[in-house]
């Protein structure tokens, strides 16, 4: 099946700038751009004239409005557009699975809003199969610097960031860019210790000689895969967030996981993803890890 980016559009500054986003990615990937706005008739109890029909041209006139200035901005990338007559969570959800990626708009510093308002944001990021990057707004224009890193978080085993560390190094290879991976840790509690987890410590000269050798070890098989991209390394001592956060004011892509959780309120999305949604400001790729890469 062809493969395409999808964004989310609704008319709102956010959502153009994650369109905008979205086109120069598919610029970038020689891939096809697919707009995507959801609208269903659902009137309201209310004593005033509701006119469906008037609803939905305007839903129409908002992807015409996107579709006009993306097709004089980038000339050369295939673009198409839909009206879907569904709920916005369903509605991009159900693009998965022709998607490369998933492209929306963010306000930051609040609840992921945009494209979609509320908790629907949190929803799509929770339980999309493929990366969704949150894209925030300046000035109608995305909050991404011309140039700079894709800055990537990993953790745990070479299998555990395969997918995040895939993301990244098929960006950073499209765009021209270099990778920076950081590893964060912090010192384990008196409880956590064990012979086991000493020895391999000690086998690595101590913890952050042991920290670095597993960040080198996850990196191998994509640097293998990429050669020409430049990669910097990164191991830090403190919370995963606070390490990202610190490093993303000049990253052009910030990619980070989350791994599949449900709560009693829906799907959650990890307190890294969360943290890097709501204070980067960079635009923000969620990258589910509970899906084994493409080999």
């Amino acid at each position: 099946m062809s493969r395409e980016i999808v964004a989310g559009v609704d008319g709102s500054p956010e959502s153009l700038a994650a369109a905008d986003w979205a086109a120069r990615e598919a610029l970038h990937r020689d891939l096809p751009l697919r707009l995507v706005h959801a609208w269903r008739w659902e009137p309201l109890d209310l004593p005033l004239a509701q006119d469906p029909s008037a609803q939905q041209r305007a839903a129409r006139e908002v992807l015409g409005a996107a579709e006009a200035t993306l097709t004089e901005r980038y000339p050369d990338v295939p673009l198409s557009i839909e009206l879907v007559g569904d709920t916005p969570v369903s509605a991009l959800l159900g693009t998965t699975g022709r998607a490369e990626l998933l492209a929306l708009g963010s306000r930051g510093h609040g609840a992921v809003t945009g494209f979609l308002l509320g908790s629907y944001g949190q929803q799509v990021i929770a339980a999309a199969t493929v990366p969704v990057v949150a894209v925030r707004s300046r000035d109608g224009a995305p909050a991404e610097p011309p140039a700079g890193e894709v800055l990537v978080g990993q953790h745990g085993s070479p299998e555990d960031s395969a997918a995040v560390l895939r993301f990244a190094f098929e960006t950073a290879a499209a765009r021209g860019a270099s990778v920076r991976a950081v590893r964060a840790w912090s010192l384990p509690s008196l409880y956590a210790y064990s012979p086991s987890s000493l020895m391999l410590a000690d086998e690595a000269g101590g913890l952050v000689p042991y920290e670095e050798k597993a960040l080198r070890e996850a990196l191998a098989p994509w640097r293998e895969r990429h050669p020409d991209v430049p990669v910097t390394e990164h191991v830090e001592l403190g919370s995963a967030g606070q390490v990202l956060l610190s490093g993303s004011g000049a990253a052009q892509l910030l990619v980070v996981g989350r791994r599949a959780r449900r709560g009693a309120l829906g799907g959650r999305i990890g307190s890294v993803a969360h943290a890097a949604l709501h204070l980067a400001p960079c635009p923000v790729a969620v990258v589910p890890q509970d899906v084994d890469p493409r080999d």
